[in-house]
């Protein structure tokens, strides 16, 4: 056990009266120094006991958006339908919360490979949404003097899951019009031998999709695992999922989180067995709770509504599209995503006048010199967009 300081060891008055009270007690300090003395204390053993580069960081702070038009996150902005929410609810009811989820999530397993018509041939692993599963790669493949790469920008958490595993990362620069650098990520492939690539497929913030032929050549020049995180495949209609068999390297990360299920917190990894056997090692069991499995296997038996809400919001993204392009000095980028990317001549102006109207959107700006003053806006509902282009009409002029 650690001892507690002997604050009154110093207190001379005490000392010089002889007052022996003061003497066994040890302190004739009041609660606020005592506080003072465990807080300087637990202060120091962090110090020298937690690592430096976390030490350093910030907590991910999320934006507080009770009471706004919340377009900053990248969500569905459309509830489930009727028939689905009364599935959901049965099943959720039928849940015995008093026991321990299924271990292996076998039913979710299975409603997803009937869903997605995944091979028998690959394997699957479900996790806590895709940061787990991000984890999950990371932690397994984080060999000492192991290298992750990703090309820059991309989704902030490849690079933080790095440090976490104290894996080094190295960041390829994408080109100018946020295409892949090719020749750049052959180099940097090259030099570094990375145990682990990271391509977001579309990317996240820029919204653009990769050309196929490019990510095709990142999987032919890599020696280790290719994770193409298609988080976003709902709406750009593209995917590696029916290629995985060509490619041995090549593993495929989603989320159901930007299709109408981000509460749920569910994300699925798709694999040769041999991958998902490794990584299943590394996953904490009953990782996906019972909660969300029952609603994975309801939601899933019929996906019909996902496509209906993803055109949705493809029709409603070409609008917002057309209308930011509109702007006086606003550049819009090529999205494949549910959301846009338009760089303005102040973002932080932007920003903040957004938000005095009670709109949030993400200020991407000073996350990389390529994003400089660029705003990344969710596709919401067309009463929402309505509101976010007449704020952005009035601070534009």
């Amino acid at each position: 056990m650690r001892e507690a300081p002997n604050i009154g060891c110093t207190n001379d008055a005490g000392a010089a009266a002889g007052n022996s009270v003061g003497r066994m007690t040890g302190s004739a300090a009041s609660p606020g120094e005592r506080d003072e003395g465990k807080a300087s204390s637990a202060a120091d053993l962090v110090a020298s006991v937690v690592r430096p580069e976390i030490r350093a960081l910030s907590a991910y702070a999320v934006a507080k958006a009770d009471g706004m038009v919340k377009l900053d996150a990248m969500e569905n902005p459309y509830a489930l339908p009727g028939p689905v929410r009364a599935r959901l609810d049965a099943a959720l009811a039928r849940v015995a919360v008093n026991r321990y989820p299924d271990g292996g999530a076998d039913a979710a397993k299975a409603a997803l490979r009937r869903a997605l018509g995944i091979s028998d041939r690959q394997a699957v692993l479900l996790g806590n949404g895709s940061d787990e599963l991000i984890q999950i790669i990371t932690s397994a493949l984080a060999r000492p003097g192991a290298v992750m790469l990703a090309p820059e920008p991309s989704f902030v958490m490849y690079a933080m899951n790095a440090l976490y595993a104290g894996m080094r990362f190295v960041g390829v620069p994408l080109s100018t019009d946020f295409s892949l650098d090719l020749r750049a990520m052959r180099s940097a492939i090259e030099r570094e031998k990375p145990s682990l690539v990271f391509i977001a497929y579309p990317n996240n913030p820029t919204g653009n999709l990769f050309a196929a032929r490019d990510v095709e050549a990142v999987l032919h020049a890599s020696p280790g695992l290719v994770v193409v995180d298609e988080a976003y495949y709902a709406f750009a209609e593209a995917s590696f999922l029916p290629r995985l068999a060509e490619h041995p390297n090549l593993l495929v990360l989603r989320t159901v989180s930007k299709v109408g299920l981000a509460g749920i917190r569910l994300g699925y990894a798709v694999a040769a067995p041999e991958w998902i056997a490794q990584l299943n090692k590394v996953r904490a069991p009953y990782n996906v709770n019972a909660l969300t499995q029952a609603g994975a296997v309801e939601v899933f038996a019929d996906t019909a509504w996902i496509a209906e809400q993803a055109s949705a919001i493809r029709a409603e993204r070409a609008r917002l599209e057309a209308a930011l392009g509109r702007l006086p000095g606003a550049t819009v980028f090529p999205t494949q995503t549910n959301f846009v990317l338009v760089r303005v001549a102040d973002a932080k102006v932007v920003f903040d006048g957004l938000k005095a109207r009670r709109i949030l959107v993400k200020n991407v700006h000073g996350w990389h010199p390529l994003l400089a003053n660029c705003l990344r806006i969710t596709v919401g509902t067309p009463e929402e967009n309505d509101l976010l282009l007449a704020a952005c009409a009035e601070l534009c002029r």
